[in-house]
């Protein structure tokens, strides 16, 4: 129950620290103790939690996926073959949308992306205190089972597309296309004079904009599955202040675990249309 222990603040802190493994200050290597412990283990630190729960949920993805295709049938249907059925339609339909040149890797693409990234967020409904009180009982100190609210998760995921994106760019435009883009575009002169004092100014201006998406990719995912287990925490706290509160916060935690269903898979959703138009402006050629 949220709060026996510990204070509200305390119980806040220790919901939304990651078990982390890494180099303590003396120099020996174990996991830390406490959020300022982990923050002292500097960038080489991993948070296991984040690791462990994003390889099960894919590992998970992959195995009834290609269970559902192993056991494929022209008949009628299992109950698994149509919901991977539905879900492959659903993204080569959105595919089809949004990426206008031709390129295989793309659909599967973004049926991973859209099926890993929907089944993290799927974490943020199960009820905060359940696996950190059964991890507690085996002596683990910390776990965060939403691995979309770290964001080293969800720059992963990004950084991974973006990655993809500047590949393709060079592979389609070459060197030179990919580069003139980024100084010939906005502004351009036939005065080479002119186009000359341009270029730096149209280099700033694309680099800016060519960063910020990973940037605003990663972000927008880890923002808002963050601040919605934020509200799954603070609803939490009110089932130890007395049973009017309780009862008020258990009807606060179905509306929002309702209401968050839309939003997880929204997230899921945005992040998936968006690598698609990327990697559609990286096959685009200005």
């Amino acid at each position: 129950m949220a709060g026996d222990t510990l204070t509200s603040s305390e119980y806040i802190k220790h919901h939304l620290t990651n078990l982390t493994f890494g180099q303590h200050a003396d120099g020996s290597l174990g996991f830390a103790h406490s959020s300022a412990e982990a923050a002292q283990m500097g960038f080489w630190a991993i948070n296991v939690d984040t690791m462990f729960w994003s390889i099960l949920l894919g590992g998970l993805f992959l195995f009834y996926f290609k269970k559902a295709a192993d056991t494929a049938t022209t008949g009628v249907p299992g109950g698994l073959q149509n919901f991977c059925e539905w879900i492959v339609e659903f993204i080569d339909e959105s595919v089809r949308g949004s990426f206008t040149s031709k390129n295989v890797l793309v659909a599967p693409l973004a049926l991973t992306i859209f099926v890993w990234i929907f089944l993290m967020n799927l974490m943020d409904l199960v009820p905060v205190d359940v696996i950190p009180v059964i991890t507690g009982w085996l002596g683990i100190h910390f776990m965060k089972v939403v691995p979309s609210t770290d964001p080293n998760a969800t720059f992963g995921m990004a950084i991974g597309v973006f990655g993809l994106m500047l590949f393709y760019s060079i592979k389609v435009k070459g060197i030179g296309g990919f580069m003139g883009e980024l100084t010939f575009m906005p502004f351009t002169s036939k005065n080479p004079v002119v186009q000359a004092i341009f270029i730096p100014i149209n280099f700033l201006l694309e680099f800016v904009s060519l960063i910020a998406k990973p940037i605003s990719l990663a972000l927008r995912l880890f923002g808002n599955m963050y601040a919605g287990e934020m509200i799954f925490i603070l609803i939490a706290i009110m089932y130890n202040a007395g049973v009017v509160l309780g009862l008020f916060g258990g009807v606060l935690q179905l509306g929002w675990a309702i209401f968050h269903i839309l939003i997880i898979t929204l997230q899921a959703f945005i992040f998936m249309t968006l690598a698609i138009v990327y990697m559609d402006m990286a096959h685009s050629e200005h």
